[in-house]
């Protein structure tokens, strides 16, 4: 078994703060649009039923946990993955949920 040293736990360390990032449906969401391509913010606005500065603060939360980069342009601001996404997260993600909703007996789509 691994130890648990300084180096180790430093590296779970981070991919905590990737899962607390990605612990909101809003930010799960953001995520999986970014991975088909850069977005201006002005896009999200129109697609997520929340105000200007819940949607900021969702980006924000996303851009700490070292998870999306911006580049304003003019007035609007765009954001894209740091790192590009091949989907294998998003299908692991969906086939859990779907195997959790099946043990707890809700429906998943």
């Amino acid at each position: 078994m691994e130890r648990l040293d300084t180096t180790t736990r430093r590296k779970y360390e981070i991919k905590a703060r990737v899962f607390r990032a990605l612990g909101h449906p809003t930010r799960l969401f953001i995520v999986e649009q970014l991975a088909g391509g850069e977005r201006c913010v002005c896009e999200f606005n129109a697609a997520i039923d929340a105000d200007f500065s819940t949607i900021s603060k969702h980006l924000s939360v996303l851009k700490n946990a070292g998870l999306v980069e911006d580049e304003k342009r003019g007035s609007n601001v765009f954001y894209r993955l740091r790192i590009p996404a091949d989907g294998r997260l998003f299908s692991c993600m969906d086939e859990a949920a779907g195997a959790l909703a099946a043990a707890f007996g809700a429906t998943h789509e």
